[in-house]
């Protein structure tokens, strides 16, 4: 019995639905980006008050990460992603309301709330099937999701703005309620399609149960396992930080991309195709890097290049430059932040386990949750205040910089061992 043959099953069963998921989750998290295309002029939004709300999303998102992901440990995946994702469906349906600032931030906060323990959920879900060497290509393939919503949700998005006047709404209203309604849909399926773990798997045998329990209980005595001390860990301070950066200059361009293309003279038809071209490319990216990370038994590099490759990018976008050339510094950027989720979500559970894997993947989020609140903020500030994108641009550089050097950090403290536990294979796996 050929353990990839068991792994590849039990991948093709479950990440399909789990990126059908996360698609549209991350569609309904950043579609607001979209919608600012006509809801700006038609609330009269001004740039600081879109990249208030669009980031206070993350506040609530930052809230709820760490006591979302404990429960889901405690109570089981089919229960409690079933019910986060029919919260954010309606939440997200229901940012057809808006009509003022005041609840363009309310209804933004509640859905980061709801939304919260979906993706840290998922990436603790992945430790209860998958060993650590099979991790970064399979986390990258679930993160496909990502791109994909682009590629889906960018054209379409676009077209739904063409329904402005329709049964009395506006574009941007049809946007939400057409994007937000189908995740209410999908959440009866969740029962059905995400068995808690492999032992409640009905279409895997005793024998094949009974080898991957093995296997991962192998992995799990050497890791920490304990909540509060991993919680201190050094290595998860880290990833915290690197998080933040990620977070930050990530989510400052996903939110800001339509507005960037429309301010280089595309068209709102135009910026959808545009970002779906640039989200394929990225999820090639994707599943070629994470594959690469696996196979050759490291995580830091695999982080850290395409950090450089995003930040050299960013500093060519912010000088000025032809539509082509900046296009292809957008390019760059797109697809390097794409290529390093993978090995980066696969270094904490390399060396934590158990609850302390489900708190820590939480936490090492919730942070990244607090750059990506900063991120568009500090662009539409900045944006305001020069009347360009130019100094945006460069603080992201900044910020993907400094993160690789984090990483590079964490790196050099893993291999010198300074603050790692005595050797294990868990080690070998994230040099």
């Amino acid at each position: 019995m050929h353990e990839d043959k068991i792994f590849a099953r039990c991948a093709r069963r479950l990440i399909p639905f789990m990126v059908v998921l996360y698609t549209f989750a991350w569609l309904d998290r950043v579609n607001v980006g979209f919608a600012a295309l006509t809801m700006n002029r038609d609330l009269g939004f001004s740039p600081t008050v879109f990249g208030l709300g669009a980031s206070i999303f993350f506040l609530g998102y930052f809230a709820f990460q760490i006591p979302a992901n404990l429960l889901l440990a405690r109570i089981g995946v089919r229960r409690w992603i079933t019910a986060i994702v029919v919260t954010w469906g309606a939440l997200s349906a229901a940012n057809a309301l808006i009509e003022d600032p005041i609840t363009f931030y309310i209804l933004r906060f509640l859905l980061g709330v709801a939304e919260a323990g979906l993706f840290p959920g998922m990436i603790f879900y992945l430790t209860l099937w998958f060993p650590q060497n099979y991790r970064a290509r399979f986390t990258a393939t679930f993160m496909t999701a990502i791109p994909l919503a682009n590629i889906i949700g960018g054209p379409i998005s676009s077209l739904i703005l063409e329904f402005d006047g329709m049964a009395g709404l506006h574009g941007w209203q049809w946007l939400f309620l057409i994007e937000g309604l189908p995740a209410c849909v999908l959440a009866f399926a969740v029962p059905k399609l995400m068995p808690n773990g492999p032992a409640e798997a009905p279409w895997l045998s005793d024998q094949e149960k009974a080898l991957i329990s093995a296997r991962l209980q192998k992995e799990e005595s050497s890791k920490r396992s304990e909540l509060l001390p991993a919680m201190f860990d050094l290595r998860v301070v880290v990833l915290c930080l690197g998080n933040f950066g990620i977070g930050f200059g990530g989510y400052g361009i996903s939110i800001w991309l339509p507005q960037i293309l429309q301010s280089m003279g595309y068209s709102t038809l135009a910026i959808g195709p545009i970002i779906a071209f640039l989200s394929a490319l990225g999820m090639i990216a994707m599943i070629a890097w994470g594959r690469s990370s696996d196979r050759k038994k490291e995580r830091i590099w695999h982080t850290a290049l395409p950090m450089l490759i995003a930040a050299t990018g960013l500093v060519v976008v912010s000088a000025p430059q032809g539509a082509a050339v900046s296009l292809i510094a957008l390019t760059c950027i797109v697809v390097a932040l794409l290529a390093a989720d993978g090995p980066f979500y696969s270094l904490p559970t390399a060396f934590l386990g158990g609850v302390a894997a489900a708190g820590g993947i939480a936490l090492i989020n919730a942070v990244g949750s607090l750059g990506a609140f900063a991120g568009p903020f500090a662009i539409g500030l900045l944006r305001e205040q020069t009347g360009g994108y130019a100094a945006g641009m460069l603080a992201l550089a900044l910020c993907f910089a400094l993160t690789a050097l984090l990483v590079l950090t964490l790196g050099r403290s893993m291999v010198s061992r300074t603050f790692i536990e005595p050797a294990s294979d868990s080690i070998k796996d994230v040099r």
